[in-house]
């Protein structure tokens, strides 16, 4: 009945793990990556997958990278047109840097940040083609999700609301999937060392739980007039994703 269909690094873990305290939604935890690599192994498989539901549960499944493959929204639709769809961005600048210390993480030996990021260095030309930064242009890569599905059929999250206020961003993520409010304040404390909220009590357990050890990871240190280049690139993409969402991020 649901998705969350992006965006990398954008909070989509936090989300998930977040909305599964609730006792009518069960979720895949694991990425299974059906309409963009797994779909010629077919419905049955995917349906295969997921957990078993009573009636009146939602089941649901997160893959980052649905939002920005292109055949995803045709196959989704073809699945069901009545699928909500959930969408987690953070600022651009911000998530690409994530991504990049991600990667950085498993490959120490890649080039920098900013040999990445640019085509020329001196003009300032940025290199759209790397995915770390063609991830950010939401705008373009919604577009096509627009083709197949209106509107109303998407919920886009904050991923800084998703860690300064978890309670009402899961308010809205309730209300959206027609649920009960049950995940509230009393479900989260925050976590100063992470620097991210934890859940107090997640169920079945006494303790409390954090988001695994690559969640809140350091970033290098990005030169500043890269990343003012960047955010330079990116506001005219992010005022146009304003103007389709009907929601400002506060990026700019």
């Amino acid at each position: 009945q649901a998705i969350i269909i992006g965006v990398k690094k954008g909070g989509t873990r936090a989300l998930l793990e977040f909305l599964r305290v609730h006792p009518d939604v069960r979720a895949l935890g694991a990425e299974p990556h059906f309409f963009d690599r797994c779909y010629d192994k077919g419905l049955p498989w995917y349906r295969n997958l997921m957990p078993r539901t009573l009636e009146g549960q939602i089941t649901m499944e997160k893959t980052p990278s649905y939002f920005v493959t292109k055949e995803a929204p045709k196959r989704i639709y073809n699945m069901s047109r009545d699928t909500k769809l959930i969408v987690v961005v953070r600022n651009p600048v911000t998530r690409a840097i994530s991504d990049y210390t991600q990667t950085l993480s498993k490959n120490p030996t890649i080039p920098s940040f900013q040999a990445l990021a640019f085509k020329n260095i001196s003009t300032g030309l940025i290199d759209t083609t790397w995915s770390a930064v063609r991830i950010g242009i939401y705008a373009k890569h919604l577009d096509s999700w627009l083709q197949y599905f209106p509107l109303s059929k998407f919920l886009f999250v904050s991923g800084e609301r998703l860690v300064s206020d978890p309670a009402g961003e899961m308010g809205r993520v309730q209300d959206f999937l027609g649920l009960k409010r049950v995940v509230t304040d009393k479900h989260f404390y925050f976590n100063e060392t992470k620097g991210f909220p934890c859940l107090k009590k997640p169920e079945g357990s006494s303790r409390p739980r954090c988001l695994g050890k690559s969640k809140g990871r350091p970033h290098p240190k990005i030169d500043g007039q890269v990343v003012q280049r960047l955010q330079e690139f990116y506001r005219p993409f992010n005022m146009k994703f304003y103007q389709m969402t009907g929601q400002d991020f506060g990026w700019d």
